[in-house]
């Protein structure tokens, strides 16, 4: 992983490995971009983690507030993906600034990203979800979005006694 990370908890420290491993869940990224009242626009989407280029890609529809909002401000993007399950393990979150980038001319690009992300959330490409997302894919109705993290901030409060 290229990206620094940040421990959201001072003294509470999270390795590579677990923000790697928690990356490649299956829990949905919470995306937020800036409208042009400069408030923010969160969206919830699911997502793809490259760990070779570090990046975060999704896709979303064409028209969407995202795609437009990315493209007039894509330094002022913040991202949360974060895990509730602290019954057995504790709270635990991966967020950070980033740079977004729309992919749209690049249809096979587009394709392998969303490809990908029904895999890991449908486990198959067989499923008609997944072949109706793979349609709007290939047909242009979805665009790509890659997310170059410039931070991660994680926190896993399940070892909140490594701060005492």
């Amino acid at each position: 992983m290229m990206t620094k990370i940040i421990s959201a908890i001072p003294g509470v420290s999270t390795t590579e490995t677990e923000i790697e491993r928690f990356l490649e869940s299956n829990l949905n990224l919470q995306l937020a971009t800036l409208e042009e009242d400069n408030y923010p626009n969160i969206n919830q989407v699911w997502f793809y983690y490259d760990k070779d280029s570090g990046k975060i890609y999704a896709t979303t529809h064409k028209g969407s507030r995202k795609v437009q909002n990315i493209l007039k401000n894509p330094d002022k993007i913040y991202f949360s993906i974060d895990d509730e399950n602290f019954y057995t393990e504790g709270l635990k979150g991966v967020k950070g600034r980033a740079r977004a980038t729309i992919i749209s001319e690049d249809r096979q690009k587009v394709i392998s990203i969303e490809e990908k992300i029904s895999l890991k959330y449908l486990g198959t490409l067989e499923d008609p979800w997944a072949k109706q997302l793979m349609e709007n894919a290939a047909d242009g109705t979805y665009l790509g979005i890659e997310i170059a993290p410039k931070f991660f901030s994680a926190y896993v409060l399940g070892k909140m006694t490594e701060a005492r």
